[in-house]
């Protein structure tokens, strides 16, 4: 018997607050585009108002959305799995609407209502030999912004200031006596003297276009410069960075009636994500990095900024991390990614970020469909099969074969970009940041092999990796100096070869001290997407200070200086013109603090794939105060801390269905406890932190306290 699926019956008080946050294949919006997959995986938010609540059971419907019918229920399962779950009905046709919803049971037995039905349609057959792309994703949209301050320059001169830089078009209104011509110029810069720099120099934009209105009042559309193959989403057309417009010669004040920036980004939830604390810089370091995520977004695919516009793996990496922590939405760093696979670009490393990034996406998602349909082509990412007997790889071992695999026909070390952003480092065909990126691929691809089930390939790759380790650290250090070279045979050595060997905890303990002094010495001197990697190795070698100091700096080589000093409101491709003559100011993979303020200075992180456990360890040093909310495929995350030399408290709210081991600073002491919700607990001391673990869902506060000995 077929039945209808009806909303229409009201919420029983007795019952659990329903399931929110629907997700059809990570798409929480999905009438917006087309299924791609014949069998769409769903993810909901368990709702509760119990703390520490856990759904122990749910039952799922899909019901065919023009009759209503159902087509598949999954009767009552018992489970705790709210991300991922497979449609296991018949076969769903194509181009059909459909529509699910959900309803939980919680650790005590009691039913939640049946969420609100969530439509969504199939899309078409695939083409033959077209990419394996698993992923749909939205078109997308463009929002009009109007100016936050209009500047009358001259008589018929104005400026208009939109308050930051977007990828968008220009619609003016104007109300004119006569049909007239009006010099409009679009800019990213301005000059010392408040206007548009007309020559701004490297791929800074500036535009002019002599525009035609007719007499009356009229909106005309601003014509840009064609893209010159640049990518651009279909269906909105050319866009072009810029912040500031100048009209010129109008004929009197109020000839000018408005003006809207119409900024292209994929669809994002500016509400999804909060940071605040007690360090100014700080702040506006995650709000400039925050905005990045969105506005460069534009192409419906993570690109390099507006002078290429191409997708390549590392960007891709930085710029997923930072958008896991800044929207509640999978499906754009996840279509790129596995745009990447099938058309990778040269570098060395930047194959070995495929499976980085793969793995990340399991890792916050928990849906396994894009690892399992890639594993092969993720295999052969990993490069293993360039390795020598001990296990370290040189990319000049790739033969044509292997190539094929990795769809290249050549691959070459690149360290870092651009190159004057190198630290000096000396090129050996077995390189110590190639070999550093390997060892984590081997470790991942593990992780990857036995969440697919895949149990030889896990202790293959695991087997490599100690050999790895061995071989590292025999071959790649110096004992006179203490510190990693930048390659076998080199006697040079880098920041890039400590860094990289600290962040992928490669160091052993007893090295640490001097390649963390090493460290520590060099300051920044790496490009913006290394400063990602030498972040990870500060906090990996507990320079949590230095970190923050890293963060907050306000020299030419920081984030402030592309608020302050260069005027950016995204991140920029380099740390000034000086270092790269060439760069534009749109660039995500320069936006390492949307990640790691998040998962280091806050310090969450998912300890099981999609945030079924979740690490909360803040980094308190040199910090009085610090909030986050930050989203998650099961709900959002709310943490905060205040700090002062002798004391740390912490009070977090979590989702339902998600547990959480809690780490606070131990601040030296030997005998530091924890007070959770007003109880004392014994914490677990691991090395600075004194632990708590499983901590369920709800609100908790939590305190460290010295206790005495006895």
């Amino acid at each position: 018997m077929t039945l209808a699926i009806t909303n229409s019956r009201p919420p029983d008080p007795r019952e659990l607050p329903a399931p929110s946050g629907l997700m059809c294949s990570l798409l929480a919006m999905p009438e917006r585009t087309a299924i791609v997959d014949v069998s769409p995986s769903f993810s909901w938010i368990v709702n509760s108002n119990e703390n520490g609540d856990l759904q122990r059971a749910y039952e799922l419907e899909v019901a065919d959305k023009a009759s209503g019918l159902v087509i598949w229920n999954s009767s009552k399962v018992t489970s705790d799995q709210s991300v991922a779950v497979a449609y296991a009905g018949p076969p769903l046709s194509r181009r059909t609407g459909y529509s699910w919803r959900v309803r939980t049971w919680n650790a005590r037995g009691l039913m939640s209502a049946w969420s609100p039905a969530q439509g969504f349609t199939t899309g078409g057959e695939r083409v033959a030999g077209a990419d394996r792309y698993t992923t749909a994703r939205y078109p997308v949209v463009q929002t009009a912004v109007t100016p936050v301050h209009v500047v009358w320059l001259g008589a018929g001169h104005v400026l208009l200031d939109f308050g930051r830089d977007a990828f968008a078009g220009l619609d003016i209104t104007l109300d004119l006596p006569v049909p007239s011509t009006i010099s409009i110029h679009l800019g990213e810069a301005l000059t010392a003297s408040g206007c548009i720099d007309r020559k701004p120099g490297g791929s800074i934009r500036c535009q002019a276009a002599d525009v035609s209105f007719g007499a009356g009042k009229q909106t005309v559309r601003v014509p840009l410069t064609p893209n010159d193959g640049r990518l651009m989403s279909d269906g909105i057309g050319p866009v072009m960075p810029f912040r500031y417009v100048e009209i010129e010669n109008l004929p009197s004040e109020s000839a000018f009636v408005s003006s809207v920036q119409l900024v292209a980004h994929y669809p994002f939830d500016d509400r999804a994500a909060e940071f605040s604390s007690s360090n100014a810089e700080l702040n506006a370091v995650w709000e400039l990095c925050r905005y990045t995520m969105k506005a460069t977004s534009f192409g419906g695919v993570f690109v390099d900024g507006d002078r290429e516009r191409l997708p390549y793996e590392a960007d891709a990496y930085i710029n997923q991390l930072g958008y896991y922590y800044c929207d509640r939405e999978f499906t754009l760093s996840r279509y790129s990614h596995e745009y990447l696979i099938q058309h990778p670009t040269w570098p060395t490393e930047w194959i070995l970020h495929s499976v980085l990034i793969a793995w990340t996406d399991y890792l916050y998602t928990g849906d396994s469909k894009s690892i399992a349909c890639f594993y092969d082509d993720l295999k052969a990412k990993s490069l293993i099969a360039l390795a020598r007997p001990d296990g370290l790889i040189a990319s000049s071992a790739a033969t044509p074969e292997n190539l094929k695999a990795i769809y290249r026909d050549r691959i070459e070390d690149i360290v870092d970009w651009p190159i004057v952003e190198r630290d000096g480092y000396d090129f050996r065909p077995v390189n110590t940041v190639v070999n550093a990126f390997y060892y984590r691929a081997l470790l991942l691809m593990a992780k990857i092999a036995d969440a697919l089930g895949n149990g030889e390939d896990a202790m293959n790759f695991r087997e490599q990796a100690a050999r790895v380790f061995d071989a590292f650290n025999a071959a790649l250090f110096d004992p006179g100096t203490g510190l990693y070279v930048d390659g076998e045979g080199a006697c040079h050595s880098s920041l890039h070869a400590n860094m990289c060997a600290a962040a992928f905890e490669l160091v052993p303990d007893a090295r640490m001290q001097s390649v963390a002094a090493f460290i520590r010495g060099k300051g920044m001197a790496c490009s913006v997407y290394g400063a990602q990697y030498l972040l990870e190795a500060c906090y990996a070698a507990n320079m949590d200070g230095y970190a923050l100091d890293l963060l907050t700096a306000r020299d030419e080589r920081s984030w402030m200086n592309m608020i302050d000093g260069l005027g950016a409101t995204m991140t920029t491709e380099a740390w000034s013109g000086n270092v790269k003559p060439n760069q534009d100011w749109n660039h995500a993979w320069g936006a390492a603090p949307a990640n790691i303020i998040p998962r280091f200075v806050m310090g969450i992180e998912p300890v099981e794939p999609g945030y079924r456990s979740v690490r909360i360890r803040p980094r308190v040093t040199g910090l009085t105060s610090a909030s986050i909310k930050t989203p998650t495929i099961r709900g959002a995350i709310r943490a905060e801390f205040v700090a002062s030399t002798d004391h740390v408290t912490l009070t977090v709210e979590l989702p339902a269905n998600m547990t959480a081991e809690i780490w606070l600073p131990a601040g030296g002491a030997s005998h530091a406890r924890l007070v959770v919700d007003g109880a004392v607990v014994q914490g677990v001391r691991d090395g600075r932190y004194v632990v708590a673990y499983g901590i369920g869902s709800g609100k908790h506060a939590l305190e460290r306290r010295i206790a005495s000995p006895s």
